[in-house]
């Protein structure tokens, strides 16, 4: 059998797409978020009115994406992901509007849309990645694959989205991010048909019921899902106070503040270039370590007294994050049915935007009533005290959840893997090979 390499996946003319819009769909959201964020802090010169724009298309989206991922996993994804994409474009086509008549109100109703919208493309994509790559032992290359393309991303767009505000405005920012929507729309509306893994027959409600009861029957993927919900907790914690942290506590400017920022996003890079490099390694493993660095890194960045050990620290953590989201995201797709891949993936999703609203608070709160330090100490020993706990819950268990009674033998070499097969792929074109 030939040794499957990394790019074996780009060979597939659907995946290329979904990576290009992948990556598109990174440097919009940034456009977006540089660019409301600016609007209404520069409209109403209120961190509280900035802290409820977050919570809007953060929070809120998070409770709405489960449902509307049920409803729209029914509908060939080749048209699905295209209208959800063009909502979106509507979204941000109406914010520019309110960019030159400005309302709050009407800011975060129509980015909260938009964010639920976006979740629902995001966990629709990673469904439609998993029913296209997994019957080949493709799906840990693609997620590594997706993985640089998003780290590229988070790298590249607040510099962008900073220069394009600058140069050109808010509103010509929230256009061109109409735009970039409706480019992906294009693209997978040509795409050809999609792999869509067919859902149980019954009304949304009981699909709904269906989803809560297989999570509550597989007890490993539970668990998982409950141990990053609380480790988005204490990664986001951090977040709020980064700029006092680099301003007042290492009494740096904003371009030493904008310095660390960037290590943290090298750090990201050099993590997705390095689950690409060991994608075979247990994921178990990844999880574990990759987590372990984050946690090191908060308490580095508590620990610096100079900006140079600060962006050390970052870079550390920066690589952890760079490996730990991907890693969680690879488990839940190995250790989930094809049937639910979807709903699964859209309550990981969910997890991801709502939880950090919790760290925001304490994370801020714990800066007000000490120190900024205190914040960065508290996130990397909670960071710890989560693996402590959780690593012995996952870990006697971890290979029997990954083998599933009805999974097969994808990989070879000298490392068995095993994931789940989709029953019922649509569209034997989709999984064809460019030579």
């Amino acid at each position: 059998m030939r040794k499957r390499a990394l790019f074996d996946p780009l060979r597939r003319p659907a995946f290329r797409r979904l990576a290009t819009t992948y990556a598109v769909n990174e440097l919009g959201d940034w456009m977006g978020i540089i660019a409301l964020s600016l609007l209404v802090f520069d409209r109403t010169d209120s961190a509280l009115a900035t802290a409820g724009l977050f919570l809007g298309t953060r929070f809120l989206p998070a409770l709405a994406a489960p449902i509307l991922v049920t409803h729209g996993e029914r509908s060939p994804p080749r048209f699905a992901l295209p209208v959800i994409y063009c909502g979106e474009a509507a979204a941000f086509g109406a914010l520019a509007l309110l960019a030159g008549s400005f309302s709050l109100a009407g800011v975060i109703v129509v980015a909260t849309i938009d964010g639920a919208l976006a979740l629902t493309g995001r966990s629709l994509t990673r469904a439609v990645v998993a029913a296209l790559l997994e019957p080949t032992g493709e799906l840990r290359a693609g997620n590594a694959l997706l993985n640089i393309a998003f780290t590229g991303g988070a790298a590249l767009g607040p510099g962008l989205a900073g220069l394009v505000v600058a140069g050109f405005g808010v509103q010509i920012a929230l256009l061109l991010d109409a735009v970039s929507f409706y480019v992906i729309a294009w693209i997978l509306l040509t795409a050809g048909p999609l792999p869509q893994a067919e859902p149980e027959p019954g009304r949304m409600r009981d699909r709904v019921r269906a989803g809560v009861a297989y999570l509550r029957e597989k007890v490993i993927l539970r668990r998982l899902l409950i141990a990053q919900g609380a480790a988005f907790v204490f990664f986001a914690a951090v977040i709020p106070v980064e700029v006092i942290y680099a301003k007042q506590t290492l009494g740096t400017s904003d371009s030493g503040y904008g310095l660390m920022l960037a290590s943290w996003g090298v750090g990201m890079v050099l993590g997705s270039l390095l689950f690409a490099a060991v994608r075979k390694a247990p994921l178990a493993y990844l999880l574990l370590f990759s987590t372990l660095a984050v946690g090191a890194g908060y308490l580095g960045l508590a620990a610096a007294p100079t900006l140079a050990l600060a962006c050390v620290a970052s870079v550390v953590g920066g690589a952890g994050n760079g490996v730990q989201w991907v890693s969680a995201i690879s488990a839940v797709q190995e250790l989930t049915a094809q049937g639910m891949q979807a709903r699964v993936m859209s309550v990981l999703e969910s997890i991801g935007a709502a939880m950090p609203g919790v760290g925001f608070a304490i994370g801020g709160l714990i800066a007000t009533v000490a120190s900024p330090r205190a914040t960065f100490l508290f996130a990397g020993a909670g960071v710890f005290v989560i693996v402590a706990l959780v690593a012995p819950a996952l870990g006697s268990n971890w290979p029997e959840g990954l083998a599933a009674p009805d999974s097969n033998e994808l990989d070879g070499g000298n490392e068995i893997v095993l994931e789940l097969i989709p029953g019922g792929s649509s569209a034997q074109s989709d999984l064809e090979v460019e030579p």
